[in-house]
């Protein structure tokens, strides 16, 4: 090997290594630190810090995930602060970046934020990026299979084609952490949330009773840590229930899935919505 390819192999490895975790600045920027008071106008707050009553305010819950991505240096795209993002061919819109408590009150252990890039039913593929503020889980949930769409009724949005009915299959999906590092939640697997006593402490009281130290309505008691190291994870199982927890930086997370209608969402939660 000569000098220059030495050289040149070096430069490179010096440049992978900025490249770690996608997120050269963690660690040099503040992580910033709420509460369910930070997000909610009015009502009261129970014993759990679940809101009653009160009105979600989604423009700080959007403000929060976007001092999240600038921490990460992930780009604030304009489109995410319009809340719509523009078919370039037909100029229409469709729902851009969201933030939700599922409507429970619950924002900071029971939230997300999203954007659905593409959800395409004729060519049956779906693009979602995910973002968790520090120790907020989204919902707990499973797929399953849904009944055709209506021929002639649903349209391309990029081309405008009308499709012809077909049957939606139980979305199955991959998830990428980009930034930050998560726990992840599954039905399938061993047992171990006792393990995780940091996990277990955040989530929500729709999930676990902490006092009585036991689960409400939470099924997926396997948990797992998935980093920002260029490993994508996989539903163990298709129906099985799942979800995300942010760890202490939050995270963003990218989803590869086929085709994905939100009337194919089951909720372990009584009562979820958007």
């Amino acid at each position: 090997m000569t000098k220059k390819t030495i050289a040149g192999a070096a430069a490179m490895v010096a440049v992978a290594g900025t490249m770690v975790g996608c997120c050269p600045n963690c660690g040099k920027q503040e992580v910033k630190m709420y509460t369910n008071k930070d997000f909610y106008v009015g009502g009261t707050f129970d014993e759990n810090g679940i809101n009653k009553g009160g009105k979600f305010d989604v423009e700080k819950a959007k403000q929060a995930y976007f001092d999240m991505m600038r921490r990460f240096n992930y780009p604030v795209f304009p489109s995410f602060l319009d809340d719509k993002l523009t078919n370039p061919k037909e100029g229409t819109q469709y729902l851009g970046f969201w933030a939700t408590d599922f409507v429970k009150g619950d924002f900071m252990k029971f939230g997300m934020g999203g954007v659905i890039w593409v959800d395409e039913i004729k060519e049956e593929y779906f693009g979602h990026d995910i973002y968790l503020l520090p120790g907020q889980a989204l919902a707990e949930h499973s797929h399953v299979p849904g009944k055709p769409v209506d021929p002639g009724v649903a349209t391309d949005r990029w081309t405008g084609e009308k499709f012809i009915g077909k049957n939606i299959p139980a979305k199955m999906e991959s998830w990428l952490v980009r930034n930050g590092w998560v726990y992840g939640f599954s039905d399938v697997g061993e047992p171990n949330l006792d393990k995780f006593p940091e996990a277990k402490k955040l989530l929500s009281a729709y999930l676990y009773d902490q006092k009585a130290d036991k689960p409400v309505n939470l099924k997926s008691l396997h948990v797992e840590k998935w980093t920002a190291d260029g490993v994508a994870h996989k539903l163990p199982r298709t129906g099985g229930w799942h979800f995300m927890m942010g760890g202490t930086e939050g995270a963003i997370v990218s989803e590869f899935a086929n085709f994905h209608d939100s009337k194919c969402n089951r909720f372990s939660v009584p009562g979820v919505g958007f």
